[in-house]
């Protein structure tokens, strides 16, 4: 059965059993990746997934089911089970089918390469040659690899809301280890773009940031003026950004409850949260309800405008939908998820940061990052590696050290940020990003 087929089919079963609100929603993921060791393809993968989901209301409580499986018989057992499930649903939260919005925005996803799999393997390959050829002290161990991806979705409702949408995604990554000295370091960068430039870039940004750890040296525990670089930045975000949910907020698990309106970060600090972000291959103008999704400052100067709703939590904090209700996957509950979720940028090259800071750390990795997180407290203390800093200079690689604070404190103590703002990679329609932020007298414990 093709999906127009399904619908027609899972529709006749709902109208034959009397229900008066169901959802039937489509998801299809496709994607294809490569990775080399030495001068060889190491591995390749490829493949196809995808299914259906029933979703309706039953005596005010919502019940569901999915499958992978597209035949008449399924699709009659699926609405059977979606029913079923709604007898065992135990909180109280309000089922809602969404009705849709007057408008949707015009997505302006920008067209993204997806070679066949010769081209990932031959692409790859010449990544790993580049990234050997950028220096003699490259060894084994460097890695690189080619990833594609590709979502389809498609929903709709007995309200009559009927949306689609498809996006695709391919980048390609250098892991460049290198032995120096007696030392060996290793550096990651990545690409969204598979030209022939950015291919070039990338090995070289590795192979570079490889090469200036070595020589490292220690630091003594104290406090320092420190700068994390907008790629930890965005690390540190990604592990905190459940405290920004309002369902997290609800339950208990965050201490921004109730704090909508209330100053909880330094006036300079503006938190966007932007599912249209035009250099954003992963943009929907709706999220895994049909709500139309938008462009909002989660904090602005410094004041909490709002946290991210789906519409259950919504319509229990008499609030309209962010539309942040996304689905991973085809069979996943609605989970509320941030976008393209990051830190404005500020008015300051990253040279001039540095510079304003004076002496300090510049801090380029955060290790075991979710262990040493609590994103309920706030806590965190993170094993660490950077560079000291002299007079607005890079100088020494230091040796792995510790950082420890509070991340709703660092929000308030955030006292400069750079204008480059350093996206990482998407996962579905997620992706993290931050410049480079100055804090003034944070915790480090060294030698």
């Amino acid at each position: 059965m093709d999906f127009d087929a399904v619908k027609d089919c899972l529709i006749q079963e709902a109208n034959r059993a009397g229900l008066e609100e169901y959802e039937v929603y489509f998801m299809e993921s496709s994607g294809m990746s490569t990775e080399t060791l030495k001068n060889e393809i190491s591995s390749f993968s490829s493949g196809v997934s995808g299914g259906v989901s029933f979703r309706c209301v039953v005596n005010g409580k919502m019940g569901s089911a999915a499958t992978e499986l597209f035949t008449e018989e399924e699709m009659k057992a699926l609405v059977t089970r979606a029913m079923d499930g709604a007898k065992y649903i135990e909180n109280e939260d309000r089922a809602i089918l969404y009705a849709g919005a007057e408008r949707y925005e015009t997505v302006k996803v920008p067209e993204s390469l997806i070679p066949d799999a010769a081209a990932v393997k031959k692409i790859a390959l010449e990544i790993q040659e580049r990234t050997y050829s950028e220096s003699q002290w490259i060894t084994d161990g460097t890695q690189s690899g080619v990833f594609c991806d590709q979502i389809s979705m498609e929903l709709m409702n007995s309200h009559g809301l009927h949306l689609s949408h498809r996006v695709s995604m391919s980048g390609a990554y250098a892991q460049a280890v290198i032995q120096k000295d007696g030392e060996s370091q290793d550096a990651f960068d990545f690409t969204l773009n598979l030209d022939s430039d950015s291919l070039t870039a990338v090995s070289s940004r590795a192979t570079q940031e490889a090469l200036s750890k070595v020589g490292t040296v220690d630091i003594s525990s104290g406090k320092y003026d420190v700068i994390l670089g907008g790629k930890q930045m965005r690390s540190l975000l990604s592990a905190f950004s459940p405290i920004f949910s309002a369902k997290n907020a609800q339950l208990g698990l965050s201490l921004l409850k109730g704090r909508e309106g209330e100053l909880v970060a330094n006036p300079i600090v503006t938190l966007m949260d932007d599912p249209l972000r035009e250099d954003c291959p992963m943009q929907t103008a709706f999220d895994g309800e049909g709500v139309a999704t938008r462009r909002k400052a989660v904090i602005k100067n410094g004041v909490l405008n709002t946290l991210l709703y789906d519409l259950a939590t919504a319509y229990k904090a008499g609030v309209e939908s962010t539309g942040n209700g996304q689905r991973v996957g085809y069979a996943e509950n609605v989970t509320i998820r941030p976008y393209s979720f990051y830190l404005a940028g500020g008015t300051v090259s990253e040279t001039e940061l540095r510079e304003t800071m004076g002496d300090g750390v510049y801090i380029t990795e955060l290790k075991g990052l979710h262990s040493g997180c609590n994103a309920v407290t706030g806590d965190f203390s993170i094993e660490s590696a950077g560079y000291k800093v002299r007079n607005g200079k890079l100088c020494e690689a230091i040796k792995s050290f510790t950082i420890a604070g509070n991340f709703f404190e660092l929000l308030k103590g955030i006292e400069g940020m750079a204008n480059e703002v350093h996206f990482g990679i998407p996962s579905g329609f997620t992706v993290y990003g931050a410049p480079d932020v100055m804090i003034r007298q944070m915790s480090v414990a060294g030698k």
